[in-house]
């Protein structure tokens, strides 16, 4: 599968443009993940676009997580983590 049928396959799936998951791409690669603010901004980001709110104690566990450099390094790992309640 190319690239452009797997982002038209998540834009469906997902409902988000594909041209926001790029510009989110865009802007993790280019984040100081060392730095607390700039992580809460990213949490807000991602939750906004994925039309998921995160709790205030899950994105205490995601900063936590990413400032400990204890971030898993598999999706099924992270999406487990951003369900658990």
């Amino acid at each position: 599968m190319d690239r452009n049928n797997f982002m038209d396959d998540v834009e469906k799936k997902t409902g988000v443009k594909k041209n926001d998951i790029f510009k989110l791409a865009d802007s993790v690669q280019n984040a100081n993940l060392r730095d607390e603010k700039t992580i809460r901004q990213l949490i807000a980001q991602v939750s906004r676009l994925a039309g998921v709110p995160v709790s205030k104690e899950k994105e205490e566990q995601i900063v936590n997580a990413i400032l400990k450099n204890n971030i898993p390094l598999d999706m099924t790992s992270i999406a487990k983590m951003f369900k658990q309640k």
